[in-house]
Order: structure tokens, then sequence, then C-alpha cells
């Protein structure tokens, strides 16, 4: 099956973020408020704020922003950021395909064949003498 790309869907340009462990993703800085996300979200497209179900008492009203591309025929969210309020943004999380293209030091890391995207991180995590591993979910 061959890897479809952003111009298979008619996308044709998209914004280049960078990620920074435990600081944020492009204008996406951990902590921020429902408020702020939606302002620095704005560069991209329009935003969607909704509640998220809170099933357990322990925890702090959270809410999912939804970033949905400008001019883009309705599709996924390009970005999905679930904000709670007792800790700000917690979690961001970039649609491959609809989203911008994210890089972490140079390395991309969405848009791109997965088998290509590992082999480029096991070489990164070598030559900067780093550990690589893998999570429960692969």
């Amino acid at each position: 099956m061959a890897f479809e790309t952003e111009v298979d869907f008619g996308i044709a340009e998209r914004d280049d973020w960078s990620c920074s462990p435990a600081v944020g993703v492009g204008p996406l800085r951990f902590g921020m408020s429902v408020d702020d996300v939606v302002e620095a979200a704005e560069t991209l497209g329009q935003t969607k704020v909704s509640d998220c179900a809170q099933d357990h008492a322990i925890f702090s009203p959270t809410w999912e922003v939804e970033v949905h591309r400008r001019g883009a025929v309705p599709s996924s969210p390009a970005v999905t950021a679930c904000v709670s309020r007792a800790v700000g943004l917690f979690c961001i999380a970039a649609d491959a395909v609809h989203g911008p293209r994210i890089a972490y030091d140079g390395l991309p890391l969405v848009g791109r064949d997965l088998s290509e995207l590992e082999s480029d991180a096991i070489a990164y995590a070598e030559a900067m003498d780093v550990h690589f591993r893998y999570t429960p979910e692969g």
C-alpha cells in the first residue's frame, strides 16, 4: 500500500512547527489556558472547544480544542489539544496529513512513512548518544 501525502488530499501548503520536549509544539506551550491555546492556534485555522467527559471526580475539568485548517474541505482536525483547569495544556496531537509538519531538532516527525521515521530516529539517537525507546502503544 502506497503512503498518501498531503498532495493526495489536496492540501497545498502546511505550516512547519518544531517540537521542544517539555516546552511545547509550534506556537502551543504546555501549561497554556484554553483561551491562550485558541489564540495561538488561530495561525493555523478555526478552533472548536468542547468539554471532555469527566469520568473520575479526582480529575480537573478538561477541554478538547480542535483546530481545523482554514479553507480546507471538512476533514479531521489538523491539531487536537487537551487543556485542564489544573495544569493547562497537557497534550498536543497533530494529524499527519492535515496538520502542520512537525520536526524535532530537524528530524521530521509527521506525514512520512513510519519505517523511514523509525530508521531516522534510531540513527539520530545513535548520533546524539541518547536513548530511543518504544512505549506500550508502539
